[in-house]
């Protein structure tokens, strides 16, 4: 017999209601105590997993939940699984190894928006906008950013294929990468504009964002500067620790 295919987001609706009309459903709709909730949770989540027509991925439906509490907080509020989580501490840590690219995926392809300067990837010859099709021998297309980004990254010493398509070239290209240490730096660029106007660009901030900014200005002041631009166009956040040590460059203590 044919199984009758029912949306995941109906059967919970119903498993609900089904829960609301026959257990209680007064007491479970005013109940606003946490225990509460975590016990309707619970209880949907345990029904769908035993009568779902289906077989239920229940790591991929707490996710879906824990999500969409967040949403309901604020717009900065999000949950980062364990790897993106990694993926992102390592962004502030000041170095990652792996093989100094930035990617982005753009319909459905990896796509290099910039090799690090100094990389191994950019040593080898690989330029911005080269699309990466296969990484070792797995496809690379439909991957997200992230599953690529993962896949890109490794133990320094360790190597890795990738194989990529350019414009104006008619056969996919193959480089095989050294995987090494790369630096984040904080500090995009410093210079002296015009006369005693310094330019300061800071991307994050990271571990290593006070000693980045503390030598650009010391570079800075020896060129003669006396007023600065601090640029901070674009930067994400960070360690709140270093924010407080690059203020504390340019306020008086107790300020």
């Amino acid at each position: 017999m044919m199984k009758k295919q029912i949306s995941l987001r109906k059967t919970l609706l119903l498993v609900l209601a089904a829960l609301v009309i026959g257990a209680g459903g007064d007491a479970l709709i005013s109940g606003e105590g946490i225990f509460d909730q975590l016990n309707k949770y619970k209880d949907v989540l345990s029904l769908a997993h035993q009568y779902y027509v289906d077989d239920v991925d229940l790591q991929k439906l707490n996710d879906a939940a824990v999500n969409g509490l967040l949403t309901q907080l604020d717009p900065h509020s999000a949950y980062l699984p364990p790897r993106v989580t990694k993926a992102e501490a390592e962004r502030f840590q000041g170095s990652y190894q792996g093989v100094g690219l930035e990617i982005i995926s753009v319909n459905d392809t990896i796509t290099v928006s910039e090799p690090m300067g100094g990389g191994p990837a950019a040593r080898l010859g690989i330029l911005s906008n080269d699309r990466i099709v296969k990484i070792n021998d797995s496809t690379a297309v439909k991957l997200t950013t992230a599953q690529a980004s993962l896949k890109l990254r490794g133990p320094k010493g360790t190597k890795v294929a990738i194989t990529v398509l350019r414009a104006g070239i008619s056969e996919p290209l193959l480089f095989e990468i050294t995987r090494d240490n790369i630096a984040l730096n904080s500090v995009d660029v410093a210079f002296v504009v015009h006369d005693d106007v310094g330019y300061l660009s800071v991307n994050r901030f990271s571990a290593t964002t006070h000693g980045e900014v503390a030598a650009a200005l010391t570079k800075l002041r020896a060129q003669g500067m006396k007023r600065l631009v601090l640029d901070l166009r674009g930067n994400p956040g960070g360690y709140l620790s270093e924010a407080v040590h690059m203020a504390d460059e340019f306020l008086d203590g107790g300020t």
